[in-house]
Parts: structure tokens; sequence; C-alpha cells
């Protein structure tokens, strides 16, 4: 699972964490493996700006999920104090945190420079600052390097594993070569799912991480007993997706209020685009659409985005997809 705290029209933000930290007790009780949070800022509709707190949270409520972030947005962060973070909830948690770490500010630059204060911490830094994470998880450094005397602490015995995020080429391309495990985020980026995992596999060198890939595809799945209802359920997700990308964030609204809106031909096919590749639907529907992903990706691990107005619309919709599934292993995910 992953979940961005969605601040529903009419609930405020203490609901929308309180609503997460449900929705991951029952992944927790249903057997799924992972339950992730993304960072965003400065979104009045996603209440996860600070994934390492929320992380903290989750995994206090549950009992055998790993919890992670989908991710953190390393260019807004010093690595030092990502590595304090989450070397503090390994600690706390051992063996059941992950920590995933993407470039993109998450933001808008304005934001970004608020979070950052220095023209040095920016994508084009990433490698350098993936590196220093590294070192400051585990305290191995390259002799000579300026920061070998730092300590982070608290370091947990069982360090989190690294994933590396993406949505297009370079990610994957630098997960390849790293030999880290790597998450594509299919679910607003479908069109590059494919090209991108082959890419990862293709560049894939063997790590001190993992002998072979190993990939998530993070697919947003919306299932109700109908289609129509599952649309219905869906569509305030995908008009909050818009007016974002028209400068306009806000709460997700109502689906009265998404069913009502004046959409205009250019936003529906935008809206269209989006849903691409998603599995939204009933149960059969969903079935579908999963297994397909399935085939097209040979992914290791299905990552879910349930986005909907109505917290009880995401529970429903979590227990109706894990029906699909029959039996899962009990045992905690090994990465």
């Amino acid at each position: 699972m992953l979940d961005l705290a969605p601040v529903s029209d009419g609930a405020d933000t203490s609901q929308a964490v309180q609503a997460s930290i449900a929705l991951a007790r029952l992944a927790d009780e249903l057997g799924c493996t992972r339950f992730w949070v993304a960072e965003h800022h400065n979104m009045p509709g996603i209440a996860s700006s600070a994934p390492a707190v929320l992380i903290g949270a989750v995994a206090a409520a549950t009992e055998r999920i790993r919890v992670g972030s989908g991710g953190v947005m390393l260019p807004n962060h010093a690595p030092l104090v990502v590595a304090e973070q989450f070397g503090t909830l390994a600690a706390l948690h051992p063996g059941r945190i992950d920590l995933g770490l993407g470039r993109a500010p998450g933001t808008d630059q304005l934001t970004a420079a608020a979070l950052r204060r220095s023209a040095q911490l920016g994508v084009d830094n990433f490698p350098e600052q993936l590196g220093e994470l590294a070192c400051f998880l585990s305290g191995d450094w390259p002799e000579g390097h300026p920061y070998a005397a730092i300590r982070a602490v608290p370091r947990a015995t069982q360090p989190p594993p690294i994933w590396l995020l993406g949505s297009s080429g370079y990610s994957a391309e630098l997960a390849g070569v790293l030999g880290l495990p790597f998450a594509f985020a299919h679910h607003f980026s479908a069109t590059n799912t494919v090209p991108a995992l082959a890419r990862y596999r293709e560049c894939f060198q063997p790590g001190r991480a993992l002998d072979e890939p190993y990939a998530i595809v993070t697919v947003q799945a919306v299932c109700a007993p109908t289609d129509a209802e599952a649309e219905r359920i869906a569509l305030p997700a995908a008009l909050s997706f818009l007016r974002l990308r028209q400068g306009r964030p806000g709460p997700v609204p109502t689906p009265d209020e998404a069913a009502q809106y004046p959409w205009t031909p250019m936003e529906r096919d935008f809206v269209a685009d989006r849903r691409a590749g998603q599995a939204i639907g009933s149960p059969d529907t969903v079935r579908a659409a999963l297994a397909q992903l399935l085939e097209s990706t040979a992914a290791d691990e299905l990552m879910l985005s349930t986005q909907a107005h109505s917290p009880s619309d995401r529970l429903r919709s979590t227990e109706l997809v894990r029906d699909l599934f029959g039996d899962l292993p009990r045992g905690l995910a090994q990465l």
C-alpha cells in the first residue's frame, strides 16, 4: 500500500492521518507486505509532508507489516538528518522499516526553496547525496572522506534497506547500476513503466543490497462492487489532481462535486490519460487489470494506491482487492 494521507473536503488533517493509520492497521491484518507514505508539501489535500513522523505512528499502531517512505525526497533534506531519522525508526521497529528515496521535490519550486534554503541541494546532486546517506546508515566510509568521523546516531543494528523510486528512466538506471531495489510510479506515469523496468534490469549490477533485480510497481486501485460505483469513488481524486496541475490544489472533493464539475473535453482527456493502465472497477475488472499489469511488467510486488474522498471507501476497496489474491505468506518481506 502507498498512502498520501488524503485530506477530504469537510475533514481536517488530524482526521486524515488517523484514517491513514486505520488503513495501515487493516493492511496489516489482511497480510499485506508494506505500507509506505509519500512526501508532499504545500498541498492542502495531502497530509504526508513529514514521512518519518507518520511512519513512526503507523509502525507503532501495527504489528507485522513493513512501513516506509514512498518516498523521502532526498534533495529536500541533508543526508545526515535522514540517516538519523530512519536510524531511529529502525531502532524502534527492527526489521520493519523501508527507506524509499526520490529525487523530485514533491512540491513547487518556491516551496522547495523554502525547504532546502540552499542552492546546493538539488536533483543534480542526488547521486552524491545518496552515497552520503548510504554511508551514514552503514557507518562505512571511503578512506579519507571528510565526513568519515561523523556518526549517525542512533544507528540500528539492521539499517533500513534503501529503495530508489522513479517515474522515468533516470532512477531506473541508477538503481540498476547501484544494485538497489526499484519502485516505479505506474500510477502517474503509466507509459514509462515497461521501458523503465527494462532499463533497470538491463543496467542491474549485483551489489551489497541485491544479487538480482527486484521491482515494485505502484498502481492506482479503486475497487467497489460495481464498475460504476468504483468510477464514482475514483473521480474525486482525478478532479483533485487536475486542480493541482492547474495550480489550484485543495482537499479531495466529494463524489457529488466531482460528478457535477463542468468537465471540458480537454480535462476529460487529461483524466482518461492519467487513468490508463490503472485498476478501477468491480473485483472482476480490477483482477483483470492487475493480472495484465503483472504480465507486462513481471513486477516482484504490486503496491496499491487508493485515493478516495471517504476513508470507508478506501477500507472497503482494500478488502475487496485483498480478496483477489487468496492466501498470502505471513512472513515479513525480505527486502
